[in-house]
């Protein structure tokens, strides 16, 4: 691999937003690092340049096979005024191991976290400092192939850009109410609902519309096989608190192992709270629910941390969890995880990585 990065700045850099004007995925910074990829060279020519448009011709294969995989990852300002990251090399290792499913060649980990420190470097003057704000992180590879025909292109592209984001609760740590599809499935085991790639999220579009035309926020999705186990909410893992129990799905070939999910498990156990990585039915929570042993939902996820769950509707039967607010372990969970990445509590676990 050619590692020599070289870096081109922008002559024209644009005006930042205000803190309080930041929505989510709409605003990007100036700069973006990109690198790609030929079987016979390996990854190569490694560059900081001024973000924009590309091109690919219309033949190129992932406009046709979909061969793409991506990551989101997050930046803070922290309380005394440093830029750190959450957990990058967590997320980098995800990415190659939804690399190997979609057959994309392995990035070097350590040499794209040195180039994604570089480029946040040049644009920490980016990343927001109000609270609940922060840097989104995108790095994401696609086939590059002008090639019509079912096979692993032989040229790939990363890239990573860099979007400053808002709160994602501007109106505060609200819970939200979840819709139980019991229609479409989006992964089974043996698929690519373990990979991070953009078909599992195009799977979900159509449920997670008409879950939003009923009202509901987010699609809890059931096994693709007996529409009977409890996956994964949306774009989240999710958790269940069972008679002071903490259950979670397992990762068994069909969903996503998030990062977030990893740091609440391992929170969690620190804490000393049983907790279980293991199926779980729908009935099962209903029926914990009509015992009044159901104490609390909530979803993990980079973008919202912890996200609170006030009811379920599952085929038309709705309960309502913890009175509809969020409970203790959530609202715990939450304030630690935080409070690590914004710097207002100690980084017990070395999570969090400076850019200097």
């Amino acid at each position: 691999m050619s590692t020599e990065l070289s870096i081109n700045l922008t002559k024209n850099p644009k005006e930042k937003p205000q803190n309080g004007k930041l929505g989510f995925g709409t605003i990007f910074t100036d700069h973006m690092f990109v690198m790609d990829y030929e079987t016979d060279k390996g990854w190569h020519s490694p560059r900081i340049e001024p973000y924009g448009p590309f091109c690919i011709e219309p033949s190129n294969m992932v406009l046709h096979y979909g061969q793409a995989i991506f990551e989101g990852i997050k930046a803070y300002r922290t309380a005394d005024g440093k830029v750190k990251i959450f957990r990058p090399r967590s997320y980098l290792e995800r990415m190659n191991r939804s690399a190997e499913r979609l057959c994309i060649p392995a990035i070097d980990v350590e040499f794209v976290l040195g180039a994604l420190k570089k480029l946040l470097s040049i644009e920490k003057d980016w990343v927001p400092s109000s609270e609940g704000t922060s840097l989104y992180i995108r790095p994401f590879i696609i086939a590059m192939d002008p090639y019509i025909g079912v096979r692993p292109s032989y040229t790939y592209r990363l890239f990573i850009i860099l979007s400053p984001v808002g709160a994602y609760y501007p109106e505060g740590f609200k819970p939200v109410k979840i819709w139980v599809e019991t229609k479409y499935v989006r992964a089974v085991k043996g698929g690519i609902g373990t990979a991070k790639t953009p078909g599992n999220y195009a799977a979900s579009i159509l449920a997670a519309e008409e879950a939003k035309a009923q009202g509901y926020t987010q699609v809890l999705w059931l096994d693709g096989i007996h529409k009977k186990y409890i996956e994964e909410v949306g774009t989240m893992n999710i958790f269940f608190k069972i008679n002071n129990r903490l259950i979670t799905p397992p990762l068994e070939g069909s969903i996503l192992g998030g990062i977030t999910r990893e740091s609440v498990l391992h929170l969690a156990r620190e804490w000393r709270m049983d907790v279980g990585e293991e199926p779980l039915s729908i009935n099962e929570v209903y029926e914990a629910h009509d015992k009044g042993a159901l104490q609390e939902i909530f979803g993990t996820g980079t973008a919202a941390v912890i996200s609170p769950v006030s009811s379920l509707n599952w085929g038309g039967k709705v309960i309502t969890v913890n009175n509809g607010e969020a409970g203790e372990t959530s609202l715990k969970l939450y304030d630690e995880i935080t409070g690590i990445q914004y710097g207002t509590k100690e980084d017990k676990y070395n999570w969090m990585e400076e850019i200097e």
